[in-house]
């Protein structure tokens, strides 16, 4: 019961980028193109699953013991740029359009303040492995699902007519407001 709690809270109610505001760059980027957020989400949801089971090993198993906590944001970003090369090595290889498709915004993952505030998020409310694992599993879920359904918006925004202060970017962010405060909803829920 209690990983269901964590993958509800996590994906609805602390949702990474509707509540937490973190990873805004690769949502407005890569939300243009339904295939493309999809790709994305999927990018994320291994990059996050891996990274914070491995940060937390790291953290857990040499940082502290050896007394070297400081070094705690290299290390992580270090994880986290090697599973991006990972996944971009294995999209280049197996998926080039998806890879053409993505971009520079594959790369960015590495710098995606949603990745490294997730792996730093379950250090510092001193998780155990296996929630640290389902906690950045439910933060990648409510990523991709936050990026799935503001691409479908934005497609069909695309069909819409906007007046022309409002195209683009402008509506792009009054969409990811509105999306927002349909997940405020969830809040007290968990």
């Amino acid at each position: 019961m209690e990983y269901i709690e964590i993958i509800v809270a996590t994906i609805f109610v602390n949702n990474i980028l509707l509540a937490q505001f973190l990873g805004n760059c690769p949502f407005l980027g890569t939300s243009k193109k339904m295939e493309t957020a999809l790709g994305m989400a999927m990018a994320v949801i291994f990059v996050l699953v891996m990274a914070g089971g491995i940060t937390w090993l790291i953290y857990a198993y040499l940082l502290v013991p050896f007394k070297l906590v400081f070094l705690r944001t290299i290390a992580f970003i270090l994880v986290i740029a090697s599973l991006v090369q990972f996944v971009e090595m294995f999209l280049k290889k197996s998926i080039p359009g998806l890879y053409a498709g993505l971009g520079i915004f594959l790369p960015l993952i590495t710098t995606n303040c949603a990745v490294f505030g997730v792996c730093v998020l379950n250090i510092d409310k001193e998780l155990d492995f296996l929630p640290a694992i389902v906690t950045s599993f439910g933060y990648a879920a409510g990523f991709g699902l936050a990026l799935i359904l503001f691409a479908g918006l934005r497609e069909r925004v695309l069909l819409a007519r906007v007046p022309k202060p409002l195209q683009d970017t402008s509506i792009a962010l009054i969409t990811a407001g509105i999306i927002s405060l349909s997940f405020y909803a969830f809040r007290g829920m968990v």
